[in-house]
C-alpha cells in the first residue's frame, strides 16, 4: 500500500493532485487534522480493510497543530507505517496571479496582502519541503502536465527526478522570455525566411529542420549546449534549484529557434530529469499578417 502525504503552498495544485490521485483509485481525504493522522494511518494498514493506496492533504489551513507534524511523522516512521510526501511548489509571482484570477483571500493574509500571505507560509512548511520525497514545481506546468508528472510517479511506478528543464523557443523581435535563466542567440545560421518556398513552414516541419541542420555550425551548437546543459543541471540541483528554462531566440521564433530548440529537447529526453518544450512565438507572424 502506499500512504501519500500531499501538502505543499496553497495555489500550488494540492486540489489538483488529489482529484487525481483518486481518479487513480486512492482513497484520499483532504485538510485532515494533524490529531487524526496517526489513527487513520493504523486503519489504512489494517489487514482487513479493502484499501489499496490512501492520500492525505495537509497544509497550512492546520494552522497552529501544524507544528504537531514532525512528531507524527516520528510516529509513522517508529510505527513502521511507510510514507511518501509529495510537496507541491510555484513560484510566487504565479501563486499571486492564481489568486487574484480566483479571488480567492490567502489564508495567512490577515492584512489583505497576499505576498505576505505567501511569505508567512513558505517559512512554516518549509520542514516538509525538507523531508519531501517528490517535490513538483506548477509554475510552468498545465493541468495536463501536472497529471502526467503524477502518472509517472504513481501509475508507472517510474524513477522520478523533480528537476524540470524547459526548453523555449522564442523571437527576440517579440522580446526575451522573462523565466528564461539562459539565453543562447541562433541568429548565427542562415535564415529558411529568405527561401519563398519554405517561409510558410516552421522548423517543426522536416524541410526546415534540413535546411537548419545542413550547417556544421547548428550541429556544433546543439552539441555544445546538450553538453552544457549536462554539467549544468547537477549543480543547480546541489544548489537546491527545482528547474532550468532555456530559452533558444532567433528573429522571428519560426524557423531556426524552433528547430533548434526540438534538438535539444530530444537530447534531453535521454538524461534523468523532466523535459517539457514550449514553441512562444511560432504562430505569431501568421497571427499578425493575417
Amino acid at each position: 500500500m502506499r500512504f501519500v502525504i500531499v501538502t505543499g503552498m496553497s495555489g500550488a495544485g494540492k486540489s489538483t493532485t488529489l482529484n487525481t490521485l483518486e481518479d487513480m483509485g486512492y482513497f484520499c481525504v483532504d485538510n485532515l487534522p494533524i490529531q487524526l493522522i496517526m489513527h487513520f494511518a493504523e486503519i489504512a494498514y489494517t489487514k482487513e480493510n479493502d484499501i489499496d493506496n490512501v492520500a492525505i492533504g495537509v497544509d497550512i489551513r492546520s494552522g497552529v497543530y501544524l507544528e504537531q507534524l514532525s512528531e507524527c511523522l516520528v510516529a509513522l516512521k517508529e510505527s513502521h507505517y511507510n510514507y511518501e510526501i509529495l510537496f507541491l511548489d510555484s513560484n510566487d509571482d504565479v501563486l499571486i496571479k492564481r489568486y487574484k484570477e480566483t479571488r480567492r483571500n490567502h489564508p495567512l493574509a490577515r492584512n489583505g496582502r497576499i505576498e505576505d500571505g505567501i511569505k508567512a507560509e513558505r517559512a512554516r512548511i518549509a520542514f516538509l519541503r525538507k523531508e519531501a520525497d517528490y517535490i513538483i514545481d506548477t509554475t510552468s506546468l498545465l493541468t495536463r502536465e501536472l497529471k502526467a508528472e503524477l502518472d509517472k510517479i504513481f501509475l508507472q511506478g517510474a524513477e522520478y527526478n523533480s528537476f524540470i528543464v524547459s526548453v523555449v523557443s522564442f523571437g527576440f523581435k517579440y522580446g526575451i522570455p522573462r523565466d528564461a535563466d539562459l539565453v543562447f542567440d541562433v541568429r548565427f545560421l542562415p535564415n529558411p525566411y529568405y527561401d519563398l518556398e519554405l517561409r510558410p513552414l516552421t522548423g517543426n516541419d522536416e524541410a526546415i529542420q534540413n535546411f537548419v541542420m545542413q550547417y556544421d555550425e547548428a550541429e556544433e551548437f546543439l552539441n555544445k549546449i546538450t553538453d552544457l546543459t549536462e554539467f549544468l543541471i547537477p549543480n543547480y540541483i546541489k544548489e537546491g534549484k527545482n528547474g532550468l528554462v532555456i530559452a533558444i531566440g532567433c528573429t522571428g521564433g519560426k524557423h531556426r529557434s524552433v528547430t533548434l530548440a526540438n534538438g535539444i529537447y530530444k537530447e534531453l529526453q535521454a538524461l534523468p530529469y523532466t523535459a517539457k518544450i514550449v514553441h512562444r512565438d511560432i504562430e505569431k507572424d501568421t497571427v499578425r499578417k493575417g
